[in-house]
């Protein structure tokens, strides 16, 4: 069977289905096809159920520190099972409000393989979709798009010669099917999903240990949110390794544990664990979509776009994680919009990096929305910062949680926000403030400005921009 659609997108995932919904929205005909679920990665294999874990470990900690708030609580048992099948639920509501989304903007759905195909008797130019089912004696369906959007995500990497077995050696997505918490666990990467792990283990009671190839853990973040961070995960008994190369290669695994060699400071080392949990980044899924029958160019394992997320072939678009970049489920989004109203001719809004804010879900959670003070420096800027601790927050110290801080970055010449940087209770619902200042183009003198509820955590966002100028009221 052939059928002809406006946009043909292979994938599902967050910039698919998002992408999807738009174009039905502008009128266009629009099929999907899946190989998986609909919600891709983030929704069944990353964002929700892993934010779904953390909440858990965080309410767990909370509960073994209730005589803190006065309360007395006696024989707090974790049922993990219990805690697995809650995330279970919550993104089995969350697919299935997906599937109601995709149905309301009569957005056909196939699940299969999509295969690009190149000229053919379909179309004279590449882009007809063959789908591949799963059922060997179903034939194949073909797609014939006026435009394409190439979706596909990515998955985890590992190190050469590591190979993720999912049970002695998991990548995210494999300990997001766990049946039991180990009793230790070591943890190869210190970037953002190696520290919500590493956070979330350590409040559900599981020795860990961080190795970060790098001198600091959150590598891409701030200078200082990376030491604040390394501080917290301590305090938790967290053994944080950093500057430590794990030697790959040379990981033994055994029916009962993992011992895993590396290099600190010139000396060779092992440690042994019950599992360990392998995050060291993702890579883009370019292979056996058919890129080979078409123009499409792919450099450093990602397909190369311009501003508009067009490929090569002007029809043809990529977005998400497989065009490389911000690798965040709401970029993706946005990015699937943007070509989208871009096939439409209409005004669209490429994503600008210095303006998507960027968040870590462990505990203490991390945000950050534009250059670190140390990227600001680089480029040239005459840097100016403004620092203010939730410490002297009054409604932290009634949360229960002083941990961290805000930051701010301006140049101190024009007095532009070149970077909001916080750690601390709940900074990733707040970062949303300074990410809209950055939008605006506000200076931190009109975001001190505002006037910030007393007693709230955001209250730390107006002192800081004070701060900047050496007038915060209450440090």
């Amino acid at each position: 069977m052939a059928k002809e659609y406006d946009l043909v997108i292979i994938g599902a995932g967050t910039g698919g289905y998002v992408a999807a919904i738009r174009a039905a929205q502008l009128g266009k005909s629009v099929a999907v096809v899946e190989k998986s679920q609909v919600g891709g990665t983030c929704l069944h294999k990353g964002c929700i159920p892993s934010k779904a874990l953390l909440r858990s470990a965080e309410v767990f900690k909370t509960i073994n520190q209730a005589e803190e708030f006065g309360v007395e609580v006696s024989g707090s048992t974790l049922n993990f099972q219990a805690v697995m099948d809650r995330k279970d639920a919550i993104v089995n509501q969350l697919h299935k409000g997906v599937q109601a989304l995709m149905k309301k903007g009569k957005i056909d759905i196939y699940e299969g393989f999509a295969r690009i195909l190149g000229p053919s008797i379909f179309s004279p130019t590449p882009g007809t979709i063959s789908i591949e089912y799963k059922e060997e004696d179903r034939e194949n369906d073909m797609l014939i798009p006026s435009n394409v959007l190439i979706a596909t995500g990515s998955r985890p990497r590992s190190l050469k010669g590591l190979t993720l077995d999912e049970d002695r050696v998991l990548s995210s997505e494999g300990a997001l099917s766990l049946t039991e918490l180990p009793k230790s666990i070591g943890i190869i990467g210190g970037g953002v999903i190696g520290v919500e792990w590493a956070s979330m283990f350590a409040d559900f009671g599981v020795e860990v240990t961080v190795f970060e190839y790098t001198d600091r853990v959150l590598p891409t973040e701030d200078r200082d949110i990376s030491k604040e961070m390394k501080k917290a995960l301590e305090k938790k008994g967290v053994n944080v390794l950093t500057s430590a190369q794990v030697l790959a290669e040379e990981v033994k695994t055994s029916e009962s544990d993992v011992t895993v060699p590396y290099e600190l400071d010139g000396e060779k080392q092992s440690l042994t664990f019950e599992k360990i949990l392998v995050s060291v980044g993702r890579e883009a899924n370019v292979t056996n979509i058919g890129l080979e029958n078409t123009d499409i160019q792919v450099e450093n394992g990602v397909i190369k776009v311009n501003e508009h997320y067009q490929t090569k072939e002007s029809h043809m678009y990529a977005v998400g994680d497989v065009i490389g970049g911000l690798q965040l489920a709401h970029v993706a989004s946005h990015e699937g919009i943007a070509a989208v109203e871009h096939m439409a001719n209409l005004e669209a809004h490429p994503v600008d990096p210095l303006l998507v804010a960027k968040c870590t879900y462990s505990s203490p959670e991390v945000a950050s929305v534009g250059l670190t003070e140390q990227d600001a420096k680089d480029k040239g800027y005459d840097v100016k910062v403004g620092k203010f601790p939730f410490q002297a927050v009054g409604k932290a110290l009634v949360y229960g949680d002083t941990t961290g801080f805000v930051k701010f970055v301006t140049d101190s010449k024009t007095e532009d926000l070149l970077g909001v940087h916080m750690i601390g209770p709940h900074v990733t619902d707040m970062i949303s403030e300074a990410a809209l200042a950055k939008l605006l183009d506000a200076t931190h003198w009109e975001v001190a400005a505002s006037i910030h509820p007393h007693p709230s955590l955001s209250e730390a966002i107006g002192e800081a921009a004070l701060a900047v100028d050496g007038i915060q009221i209450h440090g």
